[in-house]
């Protein structure tokens, strides 16, 4: 029985940190993985469409990252359970990360530095955090861990999901129906959601036409997007035109409808748009493959997975 780590740029880390932690278990990397038939366990991400199907043993695929739209894309994906990494690395990365976007636009710090560069001295009102209304589209681990720190700074908190959730701290919208209501009273939308048929492109001009439509305080100048979840979520051309528009007030953006992000886009030159190079939660070598091995360990002993993916949800 043979362990594999397919796909990914920072495969050959993960490779090897899988041998110092494991160096009584048989790991291959591909394409050097010798008899298919040997493999059953697989970390990967974005591993070629097809590849994963060559495998006839393969028993479970453990995602590299917490989404999993890379593996759900392919058409000859093989019928095993996969897992995606949830772990407490990655969620207080992705806490942060939007702790720091959300506090860096409600504080208006571009446009300091903007006066900085100029060398002018200029007062700019600023709201308070209980000011200003964050409302997190994706309430999984990552956005509850989210809306928990956001929260304690003293933001007013919402939530949107497809599902119903009930989330102490917070209101909770859900579903079509109650987008539009979640929409008009957030200020600063925070993006979490997976990448589905469903979410597709969800970022677009008409949504971002309905933020902060009801009581935004006067001094934030306008709607605030932080999209860490994935670019396929956006629709890049949208963000620009509602960022000239005054749709959009300013824009974080760890992730890109492709990446890296081509020399030419617009964003990069984007006064108020603040560009990450996807690595809003960027684990650890060691978290991740310890996260694998564990899954591997449960396997064998007969023990229930941890956050296995619902193929038909996509998360």
């Amino acid at each position: 029985m043979a362990l594999m780590v397919i796909g990914s740029d920072r495969a050959q880390d993960f490779f090897e940190t899988a041998k110092k932690l494991a160096p009584e278990r048989d790991i291959r990397i591909w394409p050097d993985v010798g008899e298919p038939k040997d493999i059953r366990f697989a970390l990967a991400w974005r591993p070629p469409a097809g590849v994963l199907a060559s495998f006839p043993n393969l028993q479970v695929v453990v995602s590299v990252g917490a989404g999993v739209d890379h593996l759900l894309g392919d058409p000859q994906l093989p019928d095993v359970p996969i897992v995606r990494y949830v772990n407490p690395d990655l969620t207080g990365r992705m806490v942060e990360y939007v702790s720091l976007h959300t506090l860096l636009h409600g504080r208006r710090m571009l446009e300091f530095q903007e006066l900085q560069r100029q060398l002018t001295w200029k007062y700019l009102p600023e709201p308070a955090a209980h000011q200003i209304r964050v409302g997190i589209m994706g309430l999984g681990v990552l956005g509850q861990a989210a809306a928990r720190a956001l929260g304690v700074l003293g933001y007013q908190m919402r939530g949107w999901s497809r599902t119903s959730r009930a989330i102490e701290g917070m209101e909770c919208f859900s579903g079509d129906a109650e987008l539009d209501a979640f929409l008009n009273e957030s200020d600063v939308l925070v993006v979490l959601l997976p990448l589905t048929p469903a979410t597709s492109g969800i970022l677009n001009r008409r949504l971002f036409q309905r933020l902060s439509l009801r009581g935004r305080h006067p001094r934030l100048p306008g709607p605030i997007l932080i999209n860490a979840g994935r670019g396929g979520l956006q629709i890049e051309a949208d963000i620009l035109t509602s960022l000239e528009a005054g749709e959009l007030y300013a824009a974080s953006l760890d992730v890109f409808e492709t990446e890296p992000l081509p020399d030419t886009s617009p964003l990069w030159q984007h006064p108020r748009v603040v560009i990450t190079p996807h690595n809003a939660a960027e684990s650890t070598d060691e978290s991740v493959v310890a996260y694998f091995l564990r899954q591997v360990d449960r396997a064998e002993h007969g023990e229930s997975l941890e956050n296995i993916v619902d193929q038909d949800a996509g998360y």
